[in-house]
């Protein structure tokens, strides 16, 4: 057999299905890539929920003066503060929930939207790119985890 014959041997095998090591290798590797992209996608939604549950949910639960100065400024006052604690506090938790990820993920890129408006308009617009940071990875996690929105609805349907 010939250095040409070769290859076009493998090529033909491939193309009609015949199973060897090279194509358990490639399988093997893509179950892995799979693996590692879900422990990964995983890891970033436990960050952002720390995120969004600690640094940023917190003070505006507890009222702390940094969180209420920004709010008084705005005009929103203690009502608005809380009310964005919770609903921060919230995604965070649904960024945990298997079933509710993908809403979650998409409820807090809709809030860094307003986010950024806010910082823009309202405020100095010095930390405007915050939320358009967040805003990706939010967004990556909603796409990825689309597949649980149809998990959700089932729930939802089963309920009422």
């Amino acid at each position: 057999m010939s250095e040409t014959t070769a290859p076009a041997a493998t090529a033909t095998a491939a193309a009609t299905g015949a199973t060897g090591a090279t194509g358990t290798v490639v399988t093997e590797s893509a179950s892995v890539r799979g693996r590692r992209a879900r422990t990964a996608l995983r890891a970033l939604q436990v960050m952002l929920a720390l995120f969004y549950a600690v640094p940023s949910a917190l003070p505006k639960l507890i009222a702390h003066s940094s969180a209420a100065e920004t709010f008084d400024e705005m005009g929103w006052g203690s009502t608005g503060m809380y009310a964005i604690g919770v609903l921060e506090l919230a995604g965070a938790i649904g960024l945990l929930i298997p079933v509710l990820q993908s809403v979650a993920a998409a409820g807090l890129a809709a809030m860094m939207v307003g986010a950024f408006v806010v910082q823009v308009t309202v405020l100095d617009g010095q930390y405007a790119a915050t939320p358009l940071v967040l805003i990706v990875p939010l967004a990556l996690i909603a796409w990825a985890r689309r597949g649980h929105n149809a998990d959700l609805l089932r729930l939802l349907r089963r309920q009422s």
